[in-house]
């Protein structure tokens, strides 16, 4: 990376800092994530997380090794409605690989720079399990489910400064040993915690399309019928369907985003998190970016969006004084409290007209819909004001206003106060557009 993008990228990385600051992050890491050589550069930035005042959670997963040992002691194993069905001496070894994993994270993540403090890894008996039992007569042994989260415990320890490790087993009131599903205790902790994320990997960077393609956001609905293809083409136990089938639920019960990165790509996790666009699959509730009104607070915002167009002569300059007074004009795109688009929305009662203007879009998404969503929003402003013609003065979008249903006008169709105060040094080409003043 050369020092301008570092640069650059640190500048772009500074709210997301700050927003992620004291929040509570579950980090889903199964079997085939930790064993993957990447693992280690995972580990590394997870600890670069916990210093930047992120409160983690960690639960793992161990069906890739349980497997191996398994297949290395001769062991069938069985499943039934998707859960390992865990008799005592497949349990032996399950305690075997989960044990191992446990102290392995732990020694990983207690790798420290110079002069760097020690992270504290916290695993204790955090949650209680209780026996799944008999179910259309499969009796599933061993293999439990959650009865109890001890949240106030965790919460403790994560206001000590300490990352809380979770397995995929847990004792009992009566003293047994049960192994759960990872995923189902990743899920009831997210949602016990309230945390802010959940965050899980797999070998794709995210969700595919068919292009093989990342899709960058799904809602729970789109999630939930991915999940229904990959659990047709059984694969049910893939890190995306376990990831998915805990996001789904997670994101239902208000946790506000997860994400699925890859664990083969170094850098997914500080890149997803750390930058606009991401690069993995996001699942929310609602998209991440939102169309509204600007407020007062959205000024410097603003004026980074603007400020190299006026430079450039594309945008007549304003002042932060002249902002601030038209400041509910203007239509924003906020997409993760980063102003990426506005526009501003002037009105001339007498002539029953109105001016976009200061139309910007941010440069890496100028090749994108957000002037189309824009256009849109102002549009249904003008129409909601009974509004009859729309017009716009620009220099350098002529035809991608002409396209959009405008038409080339004079500087006699403005209104009185914009023909005589129109600038014929900028010679701006002036297009109008018939509205439909009907709501």
């Amino acid at each position: 990376m050369r020092s301008t993008e570092l640069v650059q990228w640190f500048r772009q990385s500074t709210p997301y800092v700050n927003m992620h600051r004291g929040k509570t992050f579950v980090i889903m890491l199964d079997g085939d994530t930790i064993a993957c050589p990447n693992f280690i550069n995972i580990i590394s930035d997870i600890s670069l997380l916990h210093s930047l005042g992120i409160k983690l959670v960690i639960v793992f997963g161990a069906r890739f090794q349980i497997n191996d040992l398994l297949q290395e002691h001769q062991l069938e194993t069985h499943y039934h409605k998707n859960i390992r069905i865990t008799d005592p001496r497949t349990l032996e070894l399950v305690k075997q690989a989960v044990g191992k994993l446990n102290y392995d994270i732990t020694s990983r993540l207690s790798l420290r720079l110079p002069h760097s403090p020690v992270i504290n890894v916290v695993s204790s008996n955090f949650i209680l399990a209780q026996p799944i039992g008999v179910d259309d007569g499969v009796d599933y042994m061993l293999s439990g489910k959650i009865r109890r989260i001890d949240t106030d415990n965790i919460k403790q320890q994560l206001e000590r400064d300490s990352i809380v490790l979770l397995g995929p087993i847990a004792p009992s009131v009566t003293g047994e040993t049960f192994n759960l599903p990872f995923e189902e205790v990743a899920t009831q902790v997210a949602i016990k915690l309230k945390a802010e994320k959940l965050i899980g990997f797999s070998p794709t960077q995210g969700i595919l399309n068919e292009r093989q393609e990342t899709i960058s956001d799904l809602l729970p609905q789109d999630a939930a019928m991915h999940l229904q293809e990959l659990i047709e083409k059984d694969q049910y136990h893939s890190s995306q369907a376990r990831f998915l089938q805990a996001a789904i639920d997670v994101c239902r019960a208000g946790v506000k985003r997860s994400h699925l990165l890859s664990y083969v790509e170094d850098g997914s996790l500080l890149q997803e998190l750390f930058t606009r666009d991401g690069v993995g699959t996001q699942l929310s509730m609602e998209s991440s970016e939102e169309i509204r009104i600007a407020t007062v607070a959205d000024i410097p915002g603003l004026l980074e969006l603007i400020h190299p167009l006026e430079q450039q002569g594309i945008l007549v300059k304003r002042s932060r004084e002249q902002l601030e007074m038209e400041i509910a004009n203007y239509t924003i795109i906020d997409r993760d409290g980063v102003i990426i688009a506005c526009a501003a929305l002037n009105r001339y009662p007498a002539e029953n007209m109105a001016e976009m203007a200061c139309v910007a879009v941010h440069p890496d998404y100028r090749n994108s819909s957000r002037g189309d969503i824009l256009l849109e929003a102002i549009q249904k402003r003008a129409r909601e004001a009974h509004i009859a013609k729309l017009f716009v003065l620009t220099t350098r979008t002529v035809h991608w206003f002409q396209e959009r249903g405008f038409r080339l006008a004079d500087v006699a169709d403005l209104p009185q106060y914009k023909r005589e105060n129109y600038n014929y040094q900028r010679r701006s080409k002036i297009l109008i557009q018939d509205l439909d003043a009907e709501i």
